[in-house]
């Protein structure tokens, strides 16, 4: 399969998504070094994920170790994001789309 031409790409609407992170036990030895992890993940989503927005970032306790909140126009910018997390973070992530309560109320 070829590449989709831009004038047959599909446009999807900006869309806001959770990306839940979980560290394995071997992302980093200590602490301190998950300074460099995050720096070197983050370098990477931005040089090639280009149609992400970081809105936010958490640290949690708890299942998960990592919120992120970002916004995309495009689904396969997400997944693409996503595996980079998993690759070079050394993380289990799951994605969730998110609809302002607003909206999710005016849609029922």
């Amino acid at each position: 399969m070829g590449q989709v031409s831009r004038s047959r790409r599909r446009r999807y609407e900006m869309a806001t998504y959770v990306i839940l992170s979980r560290f394995s036990p071997e992302a980093f030895a200590e602490p301190k070094d998950f300074i460099k992890l995050a720096d070197a993940v983050s370098s990477r989503i931005k040089k090639d994920c280009k149609g992400v927005t970081w809105k936010q970032s958490f640290a949690t306790l708890g299942r998960f170790d990592v919120v992120d909140i970002v916004d995309a126009g495009d689904p396969k910018d997400i997944e693409r994001a996503a595996m980079i997390i998993r690759s070079h973070g050394h993380s289990i992530t799951e994605t969730l789309v998110a609809t302002p309560w607003k909206e999710f109320l005016a849609a029922l």
